[in-house]
Formats: structure tokens, sequence, C-alpha cells
């Protein structure tokens, strides 16, 4: 099969990108006190030079106390900004493009940890699952700080030169506890059925767009399952997930990341489309697919130190054939290339043979 649709060039707004490649946002430890390091800007460096057309940085988190518990991970406040510059010039001079993902843990942050362990944590309604309290419900005024704190975030990456940001609303933090409806219990107006839990994440959103400018272009990561639990649904019909679609649309996203453990699973029932297919066909916007690429196993699977072998041609085949039915319009490639930074320019040059599995040695890169 011929590879070279996948090496086209794509346009996100004014950003034109060389091939449909991309590296996901993954936290790998590298910014101790929340300062992205010479190691960061190295490894994302790598992974440009080896063929990366997009690089979105690691979740970096927003400047509130309670958006995160993690000692390394980055942020993207003062003391952060000549780290957040050594990692935009890195990824720049090797000719790729760089986002930032902004992100709030929500009821994932542990209390008693952390830059600021005496504050509570919080979400829509002090829950983690339906069963499972944690911390306290955003009152009116986390609401506005929280909003407030995703703004400042979005200009400093203007300002930083940076070529997008993405907004982290997947997988059980903060965004994905208001689109879910065992995270959601609120009856305010920011809770109710699967278009009024939109309400908060798309106001901080519109924000968003409202003040960086209509050509700076905004990602939003979406997923059905969470961490905490793999069968967990914001939208469990195509009707409910397009209604959700359009109020992020409206609000200003201009690219879905449609994350999935699997990129080649079916989303419903009686069609063939994964996540990011039915994405793609229920919006006008960019679609971002990911999810094992290149690899048997999710990510998960490997978090519990499980080996993932190489699918090798046969499951780029599959990537192909989605690709070339429309399904998405760019491939963010996780595991693959943390453990080979030359992965996309193997698969370029036809090199299956040398594409690697994903080990437990890899998990140093992953956490």
């Amino acid at each position: 099969m011929d590879f070279s649709p996948l090496f086209t060039p794509y346009s996100v707004g004014p950003l034109t990108l060389p091939n449909r490649f991309i590296m996901p946002a993954m936290q790998r430890e590298l910014s101790p006190g929340g300062v992205p390091s010479e190691e960061m800007a190295r490894h994302y460096r790598e992974r440009v030079e080896g063929g990366v057309s997009l690089v979105i940085g690691e979740a970096t988190a927003v400047d509130h106390p309670t958006s995160t518990h993690y000692w390394k991970y980055a942020r993207l406040t003062g003391p952060s900004l000549d780290g957040w510059k050594r990692v935009r010039d890195a990824v720049k001079d090797a000719g790729g493009a760089l986002f930032i993902q902004l992100w709030h843990e929500g009821a994932v942050r542990k209390e008693g940890e952390g830059p600021h362990p005496d504050v509570r944590t919080i979400s829509p309604s002090g829950r983690i699952q339906a069963s499972e309290p944690v911390g306290r419900a955003m009152a009116p005024g986390d609401l506005v700080e929280i909003k407030d704190a995703f703004l400042r975030g979005a200009r400093t990456a203007r300002e930083l030169g940076v070529d997008g940001i993405e907004i982290h609303c997947a997988h059980g933090y903060l965004f994905d506890q208001f689109l879910w409806g065992e995270t959601n219990a609120r009856t305010d107006g920011y809770g109710g059925d699967h278009v009024g839990r939109t309400r908060y994440p798309c106001e901080v959103i519109s924000a968003i767009r409202s003040e960086v400018g209509p050509d700076f272009p905004i990602s939003a990561r979406i997923s059905q399952w969470k961490e905490r639990n793999f069968d967990g649904r914001i939208a469990d019909t195509p009707d409910q997930l397009h209604d959700i679609l359009a109020a992020f649309r409206t609000a200003g996203v201009d690219v879905f990341h449609a994350s999935t453990r699997r990129f080649w699973t079916p989303e419903f029932e009686g069609s063939d489309l994964g996540f990011a297919g039915w994405v793609k066909s229920l919006t006008d916007a960019s679609v971002i697919t990911v999810g094992s690429v290149g690899l048997d196993n999710d990510i998960m699977a490997s978090l519990y130190g499980e080996h993932a072998s190489s699918t090798g041609r046969p499951g780029l085949q599959e990537l192909l054939r989605r690709f070339r039915n429309n399904e998405f319009d760019l491939v963010a490639v996780g595991r693959s290339i943390l453990g080979d930074p030359n992965w996309v320019r193997k698969v370029r040059e036809g090199r299956f043979d040398e594409l690697r599995p994903f080990t437990k040695a890899d998990l140093a890169f992953l956490t």
C-alpha cells in the first residue's frame, strides 16, 4: 500500500503542517518545580527531527492551587517561562510546530501532596465517580477563578509564540468531569443533560477564543473512557455526540483530538467507525485520531507493565484505510515514538521491520 497520503500537508487555520503525524501530550516528569527542563526540550526536538510535524506539549497545569499535585509536571507561570521558551526554540529550530495543552486535574488531584498540600481538591460535584466522593464541589467563585486561570494560560501561550493550545477535556480530568453524568450532579445550570453539562467547558473555551482571536488554533482533547472507568461515556448515542461537538465548535474549537484506547475499535453499534470517525462525520472541525497507533495493546496495559508489540505494516494499513475513508485528518502517535524517535521517518521510508515494540524499559519515558 502507498502510505504517501499520510505525508501530505495539512492546514489548521494559518498553521500548515508538512505531514499528518503529531506527538500527543504525554507526561514525562521532565519539569521539576513546573519548569520544562533542557531534557524535555531535547526530547521533543528529537521527535521532530524523526518526522513529527506537531508536538503537543505535556499536560500543563493552569495557574491555580487546585490544578495538580504533581511536582514534576509543567506549569505555565512566570518561573516556567524560560523553560517553555527553551522548548519552543528546540521544536521550531527542528522545523516543527508546538501546542501547549492546558489542564486541571479536578477530582483526580490528591490532597496533602504537591505545592499546595493544604488546599482542598475541587471538582463539579465533589466526586471522582458516582459513589466515590473526593474534595468538594466547586462554588461559583471557583468557576470564575478556574476560567480566569485557563484564560491566563492561553494568553501566556500566545505571547510565548507557540502555534496553538489544546484544552484537556478527556480521561476523567476536570472538564471531562463536567461532561460526564456520573461526576456532574450540579443543579445550577452547569449540569443536567448532555448539553447542559457542556456549559462550563464551553464558557471557558469561548472566553479563550475571545482572548486569543480567530487565528490561534484551539484543540480540545475529548474521550469517552476515563482512566478510572474504561466504560465511561459522555455520549450514549451519535446524536448526543453531535450535540456535544456542536457546543464545543460554537465555543471556538478548531480541532477535536478524539482519544480512544485503540483507534480501530468501533464506537457505536451498527458501524465500523471508531471514535475519531464518528467525530469527523459529525463536525466540520479538524480531527486527530489517537490510541495504540503502531502497537497491539493500549496505554493502560503499558502502564500496568505489559509488553506492546509493533503491529508493523498490517496495523498501519488499517490506519491508512481509515484515513482514506476520511475518518480523521491527523494521527497522534504516543508510545511508538517514545521508544523510537525515528518512528515516523521509518514509516515514511517503508522500514516497517525496524519499528520497535514498546517494552517495560520504555516505561521510564511514560508516566
